[in-house]
This record gives C-alpha cells, sequence and structure tokens, in this order.
C-alpha cells in the first residue's frame, strides 16, 4: 500500500533522573508524536502566533540502540526542475516557495520558484565561504558555513545581512523544532541551539541498531521527527529528537536516473516539508530535478 505523510502538529537516582527527563523534553518539544501515516495529506490551518517556549539547557542521557528501524522506499508524486549547477546543502519550503543554500564557490542563498525551479531572488556568499545547511527562523533565515564556523542571520524577505554567529564544530544541516534550533556537523552528534542567541544548550547522538549513525547532513524538522541526510548514501534516517534513536529509514536509490543526465549530478541532498499541504520534496548536490514524494513501507516494517 502506498501511504503518503500527513500534517500532524516538531534520579543518581530517581530524582535526577526526573530532572534530566523533564530538561531533555523542554528542549525538544513538542514531544515527538508517532508519525501519522495515511493515505492521503491533510492540509491543516496555520496555527496563531504564540510566544515561542525558550530553548532550555539540557544534560545528554546515555541512549540504547533500537533494537529494530522501520524501512521505507518511495514513490515518485511529482517532478520539478532543479538549477543542475546548484550544489544544494540546505533546502526548505515556506511562504510557498523553497530557500535553498548552495556550496562551493562562490556559495549562494536563495528563494526558488518551485514549478520552474528558477531562482527569484539570489545573493552570493563571499568568497571564503562555503555555504552549508539553511533554516528558517520566524522572520529570519539562518545559513550555516562549512569550515568557516560562521552562521549568517538574514531576514527573509530582502536577504539583508542582520548578525553573524560563531560556533566551535563544522556546520552541516540545521533545522528547528519551534523551540530550540537543531544542528548536524558531519558527526554522528546533534547539538540544540538557542535561536536567538545561537550558543550550545544540549546535545544527543543519533544511533541506529548497529549504533551511533555518522555523517549527519542537511536537516528537516517532520511531524516531531529530525530527518537527516547521511552523507554520500541514498539513505535519510528518521531520528527521535528525544532520545537520538533512529525510528525510521528511507532507501532513495535509484530516484535519480543517470539517463537524464546531461553533466555528473552528486549525491542526495535536499529535504524539504510543505507543512501546510504535507508534502515531501527531495534533490541533491547537481541535480536536475527536485521530487515530490510519498513514502512506501517496506514488507515486514
Amino acid at each position: 500500500m502506498k501511504i503518503k505523510i500527513s500534517y500532524a502538529h516538531k534520579t543518581v537516582w530517581t530524582g535526577l533522573v526526573t530532572a534530566v527527563l523533564v530538561l531533555i523534553t523542554a528542549c525538544t518539544s513538542p514531544a515527538p508524536e508517532p508519525v501519522a501515516i495515511v493515505e492521503t495529506a491533510t492540509p491543516t490551518t496555520a496555527p496563531t502566533a504564540t510566544a515561542v517556549p525558550s530553548c532550555d539547557p539540557f544534560e545528554e542521557t546515555a541512549v540504547t540502540p533500537p533494537s529494530s528501524v522501520s524501512n521505507y522506499s518511495y514513490q515518485i508524486l511529482n517532478s520539478y526542475p532543479h538549477d543542475p549547477n546548484a550544489f544544494t546543502q540546505g533546502l526548505l519550503f515556506g511562504d510557498d516557495v523553497l530557500y535553498e543554500s548552495t556550496g562551493r564557490y562562490p556559495s549562494s542563498l536563495r528563494r526558488v520558484d518551485l514549478a520552474s525551479g528558477e531562482p527569484q531572488q539570489l545573493i552570493n556568499l563571499e568568497d571564503q565561504y562555503f555555504g552549508e545547511g539553511l533554516v528558517l527562523w520566524q522572520d529570519k533565515l539562518i545559513q550555516l558555513t562549512w569550515q568557516n564556523r560562521v552562521a549568517f542571520v538574514y531576514d527573509k524577505e530582502s536577504f539583508e545581512q542582520l548578525d553573524t554567529w560563531e560556533y566551535e564544530t563544522e556546520g552541516w544541516g540545521i533545522t528547528h523544532n519551534g523551540r530550540c534550533l537543531i544542528m548536524s556537523d558531519g558527526s554522528a552528534t546533534l547539538t540544540f541551539r538557542d535561536p536567538e542567541t545561537f550558543a550550545a544548550v544540549g546535545r544527543i547522538t543519533v544511533q541506529d541498531q548497529n549504533g551511533p549513525v555518522q555523517r549527519l547532513n542537511e536537516l528537516e524538522y517532520i511531524n516531531g521527527e529530525v530527518w537527516a541526510n547521511i552523507w554520500q548514501t541514498n539513505r535519510i534516517v528518521r531520528i527521535d529528537p528525544a532520545t537520538g534513536q533512529v525510528v525510521g529509514s528511507i532507501d532513495f536509490t535509484g530516484l535519480l536516473d543517470p539517463a537524464t543526465l546531461t553533466q555528473p549530478a552528486d549525491v542526495l541532498n535536499g529535504i524539504a516539508y510543505d507543512e501546510m499541504n504535507g508534502r515531501l520534496f527531495i534533490t541533491g548536490k547537481l541535480w536536475p530535478t527536485l521530487f515530490e514524494i510519498e513514502l512506501v513501507p517496506e514488507e515486514g516494517s
């Protein structure tokens, strides 16, 4: 049966364990619900704006690797043009358009028309910066860089640079859960950051049944889970942000048909979720196509 992800709204003794669990829950709220998987997506009205809960510090606790992981393949619903010269490092859907961060030199930040794949707005980074992950936080876009260890904060409408933040690791992917920014650095670690200061407030180690999952790259927060590209693979993992456990794995082997290429393409990298309409978009570095897909559970999962 073909399935589609619907929109669903991201103790030392007893005393110490309870306190740690409360702190972790505070940062990863809203608490992850089971991802709703139904026949069709259900559009949802945008919530009324409210005060954003704080991103509270927490301590990582030991995580037991999951005993099993649900496995999925995919079905292509639609295909859209994508700039084959865009070395996609960050991708997101908001305001009914795509936002994209590209790497290499010069790297760029762009607003892209979904139907045509054409940039509606584009700025290039200075030559020394290699663009990486991208997140939309309220009215700001935050773009990571790779080994420069700085993030740029922009006004989402004008692309005017508003601020620059420094961090202590490489920058790979970034998303948010409504409270905290969540960042990858190419390791098995996800770092939670205060969206107002970019200060690290906690970390989790991502594990599947084989142990820590390395090379976490581009991120997207979907229905209470963090989805992550695994660099140099055709795999995207679905992560419980409260525990770091991988709860699902999607194999995108064969998504891009080599026969359609007029120039070499690079690896799968780019996840964007249209929360209002339950649409999931996937692409890769230097890919000529962006795909809208739905998940298909593998037999026995």
